[in-house]
């Protein structure tokens, strides 16, 4: 069974089908689906939808396109919400100077709440990287030298430097869909040589739809097509690389209950 270890379908792309979504998905065999808050004013809103299912979770973040707006955030908003059972996760989070670099220091400094929200939960930081690759080495590496946490670079797409620096401290690397496109030759030899107790796969839905899907709305039965490419990538079968990554969801998000 396969895991979507990173999906919006709380986003409005989902509105008129989200039942429907959640339903291709199983019938795909995803057996869990990570739904993530990118925004803190969604979490109780996505934590409600999280109820009516068996399979489904979501965590406590703010993205750093919208780091401006949340100048003033401190740990310890995130760290309140996390009491549901249905928060697993502190993220997504982390640093995008491609799009955002004007706001950088509000990005750097929410970030660092962040991870002290996930030293002091034990719960995985989900890390959003985009052209920061220095800036996040750092940050990274000097908190987990001060206090120990897990967690993981998600739809990975960044520098081989990045992925050996977040294994080091013990993080997870996720595939997205970039990794089944046809210009991600690099991309393709990083995950080839991430070990496979390291290995994550997601949709990142609606965005980045895999081939042979690419170009259209993204969604978590999609993560089949995601873990082949990865499969292959790894030499094994799709139905072993399923089991090892959402084996491997299972050991990062271990507030998540197998009772799917």
């Amino acid at each position: 069974m396969w895991t979507d270890s990173h999906c919006h379908i709380n986003a409005q792309d989902f509105d008129a089908d989200r039942a429907e979504t959640v339903a291709r998905a199983r019938q795909n065999g995803v057996k869990y689906i990570l739904d993530v808050s990118d925004d803190i004013v969604q979490t109780l809103k996505i934590i409600e939808f999280c109820k009516q299912y068996h399979h489904i979770y979501t965590t406590v973040g703010v993205h750093p396109e919208i780091a401006d707006k949340y100048a003033d955030l401190q740990a310890e908003q995130l760290i309140e919400k996390t009491h549901s059972p249905y928060v697993v996760g502190i993220g997504e989070c982390g640093l995008d100077y491609y799009y955002n670099a004007d706001i950088r220091d509000f990005q750097l400094k929410i970030f660092e709440q962040h991870i002290i929200a996930a030293q002091e939960t034990g719960l995985p930081l989900i890390v959003h990287n985009r052209d920061a690759d220095d800036d996040m080495i750092r940050l990274l590496t000097d908190a987990y030298n001060k206090k120990p946490f897990k967690g993981e670079l998600h739809c990975f797409s960044s520098s081989e430097k990045l992925c050996r620096a977040a294994l080091e401290i013990g993080f997870y690397i996720s595939a997205s869909g970039i990794i089944t496109f046809k210009k991600s030759e690099e991309l393709r030899r990083i995950f080839a040589n991430v070990p496979n107790d390291r290995l994550l796969v997601e949709t990142d839905s609606p965005f980045l739809a895999p081939v042979p899907n690419r170009g259209k709305r993204n969604e978590p039965a999609f993560v089949v097509n995601t873990g082949e490419v990865l499969a292959e990538l790894k030499g094994m079968s799709p139905a072993a690389l399923a089991d090892i990554t959402t084996h491997n969801f299972l050991m990062l998000f271990d507030k998540v209950k197998d009772n799917g």
